[in-house]
């Protein structure tokens, strides 16, 4: 437990450090700002009750359960299965205590939505639902605990889309106000529980494997994140093999050795899980930041935010193969590897750029398109010329 946690202050320190906490306090600070001012405007027919219901129930059934367990544990602590009982307990109770946060973060989030919408039913009916998610996550979790003993995928899978639906539908009802409706939805809920500690009695024993796939998975996803700004050097990266994706950005490469590692870096970019995902994501988000925030300016600002994250990101590329010592032996020089990163960064902000040009142009806002045009071109230069090259050492 205590490696646990102070892995997870390293690498969040990184996180959270310097220029990325600006940028992120400024998009909250938007997002509030217009999120208020929409509040102001909203239509009557506006569905409050499913976007709370699928909100919460989301949260809910989405209860994962963190055991810490190595590779080795598979070997050593299998024959003490049984002793384990209280240690697995104590996950249970962590897990369940670090996600609470996420409850109350949305909770604080969709009040004042709900409040508009439903001001009839007042603050005490929203605290009863908040208290009712809490009971709710508690059962899925112990739930999903006892599922993590099928090892069949289908099975897991089935129960939990159906914790979904029973949960999105049971909070539905409670946000209009519908308590008996809720109180029968959430008996059902109870009873897929108690299907999950049946079907665990009929097992042998705990699918180490799959506690530990869990976990590794879940850890993974942390290490990728905290890769962004630092490095991460036990981090197991995912290969794929995207054949049209390399294809597209590989075609028009001559062979020569002046496009050694633009050949390299572009395949890199697509086969990586790191990479490709992390960067169409961000394009797609701020995307739908410009199409959706209604103050122009605000919207540009948003772009150049998102073209420096998504920099920031692909600045990884340049120490990816920093193990593999045969790349010493390409007969090209350092500087040569430098400006051929570069100009991929480049060509990755320029695209990203193109992509929110078009967007302003769909909303016929011309002036932001000339604005974005203007800005994201000189951003891409000064980023990568500067920031960038700076960091290539």
């Amino acid at each position: 437990m205590s490696e646990h946690v102070k892995e997870l202050n390293r690498y969040t320190r990184y996180i959270f450090n310097g220029h990325i906490a600006v940028v992120l306090f400024f998009l909250f600070s938007a997002g509030a700002y217009f999120y208020q001012q929409w509040l102001q405007t909203i239509p009557d027919d506006f569905p409050a009750a499913w976007v709370v219901a699928v909100a919460f129930g989301s949260i809910v059934t989405y209860s994962p359960v963190r055991t810490m367990i190595k590779e080795p544990d598979l070997v050593f602590l299998l024959p003490a299965e049984f002793e384990l009982k209280d240690y697995f307990r104590r996950c249970l109770y962590y897990s369940y205590i670090i996600q609470l946060y996420i409850i109350f973060l949305a909770a604080a989030a969709l009040g004042p939505l709900y409040f508009t919408v439903y001001p009839e039913l007042g603050m005490n009916h929203y605290l009863r639902i908040i208290a009712s998610m809490l009971v709710i996550k508690g059962v899925i979790m112990v739930s999903n605990w006892w599922m993590l003993q099928e090892r069949q995928p289908g099975v897991r899978l089935m129960d939990q889309a159906l914790k979904w639906v029973l949960a999105v539908t049971l909070f539905y009802f409670a946000a209009v106000g519908r308590p008996i409706f809720a109180i029968l939805v959430f008996l059902l809920i109870t009873g897929l529980a108690a299907y999950a500690w049946k079907l665990s009695k009929q097992k042998a024993g705990l699918a180490w494997d799959l506690l530990l796939e869990k976990d590794q998975a879940r850890m993974k996803v942390f290490y990728r994140m905290a890769n962004m700004f630092t490095d991460v050097p036990h981090l197991k990266s995912s290969v794929k093999r995207r054949a049209l994706l390399v294809k597209l950005l590989t075609s028009r490469i001559p062979l020569s050795r002046k496009t050694t590692y633009t050949y390299l870096y572009r395949i890199t970019f697509a086969r990586s899980g790191d990479y490709s995902g992390m960067y169409a994501r961000l394009v797609v988000i701020g995307a739908i930041a410009i199409w959706m925030v209604p103050n122009i300016w605000v919207s540009i600002i948003v772009g150049i935010l998102f073209l420096y994250l998504s920099g920031f990101q692909m600045i990884t590329l340049w120490h990816h193969h920093r193990t593999i010592a045969w790349l010493d032996i390409y007969p090209v020089s350092f500087d040569q590897r430098k400006e051929e990163l570069l100009k991929f960064l480049k060509q990755l902000l320029l695209f990203q750029t193109i992509v929110y040009i078009i967007v302003f142009t769909v909303q016929a806002l011309w002036m932001g398109a000339l604005l974005t045009a203007t800005g994201g071109f000189l951003f891409s230069w000064l980023f990568t010329e500067t920031f960038v090259r700076k960091r290539l050492i």
